[in-house]
């Protein structure tokens, strides 16, 4: 059998999913630690160039550069210490030079993503909508991590997901185009709506840009039939979190919540599971 043939075998589909997956959780890792820092500076040199000063761009900066390396020593990660979930279990949590700990967050990713490559293998089995949903649920992933640090969904992560959500639903992989698209521009103007309510009401803004194109991206993913569900559930969600992160974490009341990740679980939910729970909350009201 060769390895393209391996791909569409059903008994194998889900090994080499959770194996691309890790893989892949090794690289969003690097884009949740290094994006956020990316924008930063570019917002920075914009500013300086607005002021007419002369901008200084540093060592360069990116995804890819500069190699992967021990923040605490500056120790450059071999491959052999940058195996997904292995290096971590083998290494001890710890850097092979200085001995700092290593957070347990970079196997969760991960983790996580090898899990959502095996689920969506069996959920959809071998073929693109399987593949396409792996993209999807690995970006929600993404952003949600970066929107839990730094309270940003990253205008690079969510238009992407946008519109390659409309280009996977040309052909109707989830949902027909004309769903698809309704969905991208309601999920859009239904927050941006709730935003403007809220600051003329009280003056003060409630959410971010960031959550309207992520719900966009849902919407033209899984059709506007999903975003009732998906603001039904990410408001639940988001609600229980919240009042147990005041109650046990003694949070402030007046600290900003990151909903991100709410509409990303909601998203989620609505592209494995839409249609049932769907069918299921209109059964019982």
């Amino acid at each position: 059998m060769t390895f393209i043939g391996s791909l569409t075998e059903p008994a194998l589909f889900p090994w080499i999913a959770f194996a691309i997956g890790a893989a892949v959780g090794s690289f969003l890792n690097v884009v949740i630690h290094r994006l956020p820092k990316m924008m930063e500076r570019e917002w920075a040199a914009q500013c300086a160039e607005l002021r007419g000063e002369t901008v200084d761009e540093g060592k360069p900066y990116s995804i890819a550069r500069p190699r992967s390396h021990c923040p605490a020593c500056g120790h450059q990660i071999t491959v052999f210490e940058n195996i997904p979930l292995l290096s971590w279990l083998w290494l001890r949590a710890k850097c092979s030079a200085c001995g700092a700990r290593i957070s347990v967050r970079y196997p969760l990713i991960e983790l996580a993503a090898g899990v959502i490559g095996v689920y969506c293998a069996v959920r959809f089995g071998p073929g693109i909508a399987a593949i396409a949903a792996m993209v999807f649920l690995w970006a929600i992933l993404a952003a949600s991590a970066i929107d839990i640090d730094t309270q940003l969904l990253p205008d690079s992560i969510t238009l992407p997901l946008l519109w390659l959500g409309l280009l996977v639903n040309i052909s109707g992989t989830f949902v027909d185009l004309r769903s698809a698209v309704i969905g991208a521009a309601a999920g859009y103007l239904i927050l941006w709506s709730v935003y403007w309510a809220f600051k003329i009401a009280t003056g003060k803004e409630g959410m971010g840009f960031g959550d309207f194109k992520l719900l966009a991206a849902i919407g033209a993913w899984c059709g506007w039939q999903s975003l009732p569900l998906t603001i039904l559930a990410s408001s639940l969600i988001g609600a229980i979190v919240g009042v147990a992160l005041i109650i046990i974490a003694r949070r402030g009341k007046n600290v900003p919540i990151p909903f991100g990740p709410y509409l990303g679980a909601a998203g989620a939910l609505s592209l494995l599971w839409g249609p049932q729970l769907t069918r299921q909350w209109l059964e019982m009201i």
